[in-house]
């Protein structure tokens, strides 16, 4: 019976560790702006900073979607988001947490940016 609830414990251990390493950040991020996207940014919400293009191809065009992956070692949760369009204008999104967010479709509703975060 111990080694049932030993093998038990360490099961859920594992599988609670994976979950934490799982890059909980990941999100499809989907175009409905009616523009085509040509960089996507992400920076933690207390930085100051946008780092490096995260969109992992030349464009998103509207209508099409993208998986955005984070390292494994990330652990915050609470993030910007920037896009800049093709025509050279950007649009951000303040704190967005995507450890709770698994896709961000981005439109213009009333001629405003807006997300739909599900």
């Amino acid at each position: 019976m111990k080694r049932v609830a030993l093998a038990l414990l360490v099961a859920v251990v594992l599988a609670g560790s994976a979950a934490v390493f799982a890059g909980d950040q990941n999100f499809t991020l989907i175009n409905k702006t009616g523009l085509t996207i040509d960089k996507v940014y992400v920076s933690p919400a207390n930085d100051n900073s946008w780092g490096e293009d995260v969109l992992g191809r030349d464009t998103l065009a509207n209508g099409e979607k993208v998986d955005i992956k984070f390292s494994r070692k990330e652990d915050e949760c609470v993030w910007d988001l920037k896009i800049v369009d093709e025509e050279k204008d950007d649009v951000v999104w303040e704190d967005i947490n995507l450890c709770k967010a698994e896709e961000i479709t981005l439109l213009y509703q009333n001629k405003r940016p807006t997300a739909i975060i599900k």
